[in-house]
């Protein structure tokens, strides 16, 4: 199988890496997370109580066998990657508790959220009904959490040059919400350097607090996604990607997006040499299922969600939320990639997330993070092949 065997290969190169550069072992000792519902760790359901449907099952079925807040069937990428760093889960910072519960790091996203503040949307006519906590909201929870996690500028210095910080993914609902309240695409189009501007200021205001590594996804690929492939059905068959059905304009206003966040990332390195800034590729981590779903295990329709579909017709159920009394699940969530029409699966999370402590993010994680458990995102530690293989 062609992806198991280029994922192995980059297991094997790895190893060899951690060898080669000689770098000390030992990881980040804690993660700050900020983003949306991709990231939400359960920030989201603390905030709407029973109106969230990522409070009610079968949201969160698959691994914690409870509905925890995460808009998955089970853990997300971000969970993913601390468990692989031998870290416990991310909390959400709305949970509350004292300076041992955030320790170890903690989770700011939340559900809606987008980079850019809701007066942007606002001042032109685009409501964001679901959360006005923006990334500058974020940074600000921040700010307050981070005087009871250290006392001094040296302490807190040392304290954050140990910590991970993950900026995103966010930016997906400054398209999203115009997209979804029919605006144009080139009237969107225009919105997509605030957006990149937004991230970056976030980038430097963490900077300026002290954060040392940072890592910064991009979008995933728009095109491909459940939402959008209902809402855009009538496309014309030239609109489509023959070999897999994702829209292809769609992709591009991603692929758009992450050209301008990869230069203003180059921009900010130049600025701040001493900072770790890496760009996580989660388009092309993605877009690797989707070209080879079945060396992945999963099965067709490869583009219908695991819920909301009506007897595989490849039409929505637009009456009926997943989640809400009525709704339908598919009988494996472990064969699907996505989970609703906007978010992916905890099997599709964990191979995104194995791509993105690979391949897929520039500079490689494994440069400044050796102590990766691999098993975690679906390697056997030592043979070199995917677990699921």
């Amino acid at each position: 199988m062609a992806a198991a065997a280029a994922a192995a290969a980059f297991f094997l190169f790895a190893l060899s890496l951690h060898a080669e550069l000689g770098l000390g072992v030992g990881c980040y000792t804690s993660i700050f997370s900020f983003g949306a519902s991709s990231v939400d760790t359960g920030n989201f359901l603390i905030l709407t109580g029973n109106s969230c449907r990522a409070g009610r099952l079968p949201y969160g079925e698959t691994f914690f066998h409870h509905p925890t807040g995460r808009f998955s069937d089970g853990r997300l990428i971000i969970d993913f990657i601390a468990q692989a760093m031998g870290l416990p889960l991310v909390k959400p910072y709305l949970g509350g508790g004292g300076a041992e519960d955030f320790r170890h790091g903690a989770n700011f996203a939340v559900v809606g959220a987008t980079a850019l503040d809701v007066d942007y949307f606002f001042s032109r006519g685009i409501e964001n009904i679901t959360s006005n906590n923006s990334l500058s909201v974020q940074l600000r929870w921040f700010e307050q959490l981070l005087p009871s996690l250290c006392s001094s500028a040296s302490d807190c210095a040392a304290f954050l040059s140990n910590a991970l910080f993950s900026v995103g993914q966010i930016g997906s609902n400054d398209y999203n919400n115009p997209f979804f309240q029919n605006r144009s695409a080139g009237e969107i189009a225009t919105f997509v350097p605030d957006v990149v501007s937004a991230i970056g200021s976030a980038i430097e205001k963490l900077i300026e607090i002290g954060a040392r590594t940072m890592v910064v996804p991009g979008s995933f690929p728009m095109g491909c996604c459940p939402a959008y492939l209902n809402i855009f059905q009538g496309e014309k068959q030239e609109s489509y990607d023959p070999r897999t059905g994702c829209i292809n304009w769609l992709n591009d206003f991603a692929i758009r997006h992450n050209r301008l966040l990869v230069e203003e990332l180059q921009r900010l390195r130049r600025r701040h040499p001493e900072v770790a800034i890496l760009y996580a590729d989660v388009y092309h981590a993605t877009m690797a299922i989707f070209d080879s779903p079945y060396d992945y295990g999963f099965e067709e329709p490869v583009l219908e969600a695991c819920c909301g579909y009506d007897g595989g017709s490849g039409r929505l159920n637009a009456t009926v939320q997943f989640g809400d009394e009525g709704s339908s699940v598919c009988g494996d969530p472990s064969k699907k990639i996505w989970w609703d029409v906007l978010h992916t699966t905890e099997a599709a999370n964990r191979i995104i997330a194995g791509g993105l402590l690979g391949p897929y993010t520039v500079p490689p994680i494994s440069q400044a993070c050796l102590d990766v458990n691999w098993e975690v995102v679906g390697f056997h530690d030592g043979d070199g092949h995917l677990a699921s293989a």
